[in-house]
């Protein structure tokens, strides 16, 4: 469970997007690592006092890449229709909030030094492409794809594949099965109610002293 965590993580924070005209997706993916990197690596946010502006400064990166519209509407394939337009949006944003939420407090406590292996891209098409790599890790090596989709001239990611477990699919699962017996609202309502309780976790642990 902690490797399929970290790798996630890992994914995550690999793919910042470059908006520079006719960047391949690889490349797009490449560029912004040693910013992440640094981020963790910056004595400075060894202070405890810091960890909420080292965690800001890892989402406020993170989420540049990932296409979150087209994520929550994937997340959700037929159900979308049941939406209405203010509930996607609202979906979305909580979809998002849940990423961070779930992810971004992990990493903060997790990072072992892991590198990365770039194996290649596919184009699927002008517009979609798979990136392959590859997460070393001093026990395992842990392969990852990423669906990516260009928009104005930037490659974002809309899904991740850890060891050919998509992350999109695993969550339209949990969401269909919520859906399929209760309403859009009520699936909003669980999404705010797990993201709270999470904020209440971290919460507390600080209070603590313990560990994410």
């Amino acid at each position: 469970m902690r490797k399929q965590i970290m790798s996630v993580i890992f994914a995550l924070i690999v793919g910042i997007p470059c908006s520079a005209n006719g960047m391949e997706p690889l490349d797009a993916l490449k560029v912004p690592v040693d910013q992440l990197l640094g981020i963790l690596k910056d004595p400075q946010y060894q202070d405890a006092a810091r960890e909420d502006a080292q965690r800001e400064e890892i989402w406020e990166t993170i989420r540049q890449v990932f296409d979150f519209p087209v994520m929550a509407k994937l997340a959700l394939a037929r159900n979308w229709k049941k939406f209405t337009p203010q509930q996607r949006k609202e979906f979305t944003d909580l979809f998002a909030e849940l990423l961070e939420s779930t992810y971004v407090d992990k990493i903060q406590g997790g990072y072992e030094e892991e590198k990365v292996l770039y194996l290649g891209q596919k184009m699927v098409s002008d517009s979609k492409a798979r990136v392959t790599t590859k997460i070393l890790r001093s026990s395992v090596d842990i392969p990852i794809v990423y669906s990516m989709l260009k928009r104005n001239d930037i490659w974002r990611v809309y899904d991740v594949k850890i060891e050919g477990v998509s992350l999109i699919k695993n969550y339209r699962t949990q969401f269909s099965h919520v859906l399929a017996k209760d309403s859009p609202a009520h699936l909003i309502k669980r999404l705010k109610r797990k993201i709270e309780l999470q904020k209440k976790k971290r919460t507390k642990s600080r209070m603590v002293g313990g560990p994410y």
